[in-house]
């Protein structure tokens, strides 16, 4: 189980990862949870021989950083060879999701747009919208103007009305 010692022991991947992986590869089929808990335990464990493994290949080669080769080369040392073809079709995989995204990052750049310009033509859009927004709170306040009026007009004339009403009671009184 995680806890917070900061211990290695204590790490583990994140259950609801686990859970998503297990619901996606066996829809149809209850996991107990004790189980889930032994698959969770059963990834940490081989997550950290894997990486064990591949970091004294690492550093066998007087390498800083652990490669993707290394990775290879410790699931072959395991006895997790089977596996290689599928690992390295997942690393391609990964290489091209993320020249994808490099590329897609990089589409403001191609262009060819200098960086001033794109600046210049959002002000000018900024100052467009805020013009818009002006007008309609100007065209707002004429209506609400316009219908203050009215109520006005429409309350004087009322005035008026019972004014003269009250002047032919009084002229009825007489």
């Amino acid at each position: 189980m995680a806890s917070s010692s900061g211990n290695d022991d204590d790490l583990t991947i994140p259950r609801a990862a686990i859970n998503k992986m297990i619901k996606e590869t066996l829809p149809n089929v209850r996991v107990a949870n004790d189980a889930r808990e032994l698959v969770v335990n059963c990834c940490t464990e081989f997550i950290h021989l894997v990486s064990s493994e591949a970091n004294e290949i690492c550093n066998k080669s007087e390498k800083k950083t652990i490669s993707p080769e290394h990775v290879i080369n410790a699931l072959e040392s395991l006895g997790f060879g089977s596996y290689i073809t599928e690992v390295k079709d997942v690393l391609q995989e990964c290489k091209s999701v993320a020249l994808k995204r490099r590329k897609a990052s990089s589409r403001l750049e191609n262009l060819g747009i200098p960086e001033e310009e794109l600046l210049r033509q959002q002000q000018e859009l900024f100052a467009k919208a805020r013009q818009q927004q002006a007008e309609l709170a100007q065209q707002e306040w004429l209506q609400m103007q316009h219908a203050a009026e009215q109520a006005h007009m429409a309350s004087a004339a009322a005035t008026q009305q019972a004014g003269s009403s009250q002047d032919e009671d009084d002229d009825d009184d007489i």
